[in-house]
């Protein structure tokens, strides 16, 4: 059974850093897509950033150049490392995996994420 567990959420002033980790257990996939998703109150639910199995990374134009996302193969954990963070960015943050086969199509942007995790609040204050 897939489990993501997300952490390191908190409150910080505008221009502040927080870094959000995403642990996994139990995904097994050979090659999979790691999604880090956003829903504030009132807005629908925004894909913040993706990184596969390969590596490749994409990221929403709004949080280009401060975001990064990363992954940690030995601790099995996603990263986004979040700087420069402005109050548009306060939302719950939730994990998201898509796993593949080894001779699947994959397309972090477009993949349907099966697995979620609970969330963790962000909340930036100007």
């Amino acid at each position: 059974q897939v489990q993501l567990v997300e952490s390191g959420g908190g409150s910080v002033q505008s221009g502040g850093s927080l870094r959000l980790s995403c642990a996994v257990s139990g995904f097994t996939y050979p090659r999979y897509c790691m999604a880090w998703f956003r829903a504030a109150p009132g807005k629908e639910r925004e894909r913040v950033s993706t990184i596969s199995s390969s590596g490749s990374t994409t990221y929403v134009d709004s949080v280009k150049g401060r975001f990064t996302i990363s992954r940690d193969k030995a601790q099995n954990t996603v990263t986004l490392r979040m700087n420069s963070l402005k109050p548009e960015d306060t939302a719950m943050y939730y994990c998201a995996a898509r796993g593949y086969g080894f001779t699947d199509y994959v397309d972090c942007v477009q993949a349907d994420y099966q697995d979620w995790g609970q969330g963790t609040q962000v909340t930036v204050s100007s």
